[in-house]
């Protein structure tokens, strides 16, 4: 059976470069460590994931802190995040007959999370991973017509609601998961330690390890 990619999107955890909002707040250097730590534990939780290829959308060359076999490092192309969504959920979608993309800041991602995301692929067109600010921390699409994500406002209360609506436009089933945190903010950051108070010692480890360290406890 082919697997299905799930490409997650990133930069190379570099300070000043990366979560720049959330280093307003607690500095560049942590705010590099913890997408290092997200990442981490991101790949690791869709690598441990059936039936699925995890993919490293890499926003530049660069030591991302993960060992990934160089085909499976899709660089992407220039322009806005729409366009590069779309380049590689259309470069997995040559191979398999549906693609993911994953943000590597929602370190909360399971591997159940992942068999729902492909049910949801299996009887309709799309699927979609809802985040508590009004964006998405997953997209899955079966197919992907031309300009699709294209003038969808990025980074912004509606952005899940735009894309609903633009799938709907092209006549794509949507189903939804459940609701993660991504961590674009302190709040966020506060948000997201609170929910891994509540799960095991085991979810995101790497996370986990990174907010006791600092302060912001999760234990």
């Amino acid at each position: 059976m082919t697997k299905i990619p799930v490409c997650i999107f990133a930069k190379p955890p570099v300070a000043g470069r990366v979560k720049t909002r959330l280093a307003r707040s607690i500095g560049e250097s942590r705010a590099a460590e913890l997408a290092s730590a997200m990442l981490r534990d991101v790949w690791s939780s869709v690598a441990e994931s059936p039936g699925v290829l995890p993919v490293l959308a890499a926003a530049e060359c660069g030591d991302f802190g993960i060992d990934v076999p160089e085909e499976r490092v899709w660089l992407q192309e220039p322009g806005n995040l729409g366009w590069r969504i779309e380049c590689i959920l259309r470069r997995g979608l040559e191979t398999a007959p549906a693609a993911i993309a994953l943000g590597a800041d929602a370190p909360l991602i399971t591997s159940l999370h992942l068999r729902d995301a492909i049910n949801g692929l299996q009887s309709g067109d799309a699927t979609i991973g809802p985040c508590h600010d009004g964006g998405f921390y997953l997209l899955g699409l079966r197919r992907c017509p031309p300009r699709l994500l294209t003038e969808i406002t990025w980074s912004s209360e509606h952005t899940r609601s735009e894309t609903e609506a633009r799938l709907a436009s092209h006549g794509m089933t949507v189903a939804q998961l459940g609701f993660l945190t991504d961590v674009d903010t302190v709040a966020d950051l506060a948000q997201l330690s609170g929910e891994l108070r509540k799960l095991p010692a085991g979810a995101a480890p790497r996370t986990r390890k990174w907010l006791d360290e600092t302060g912001w406890s999760a234990s």
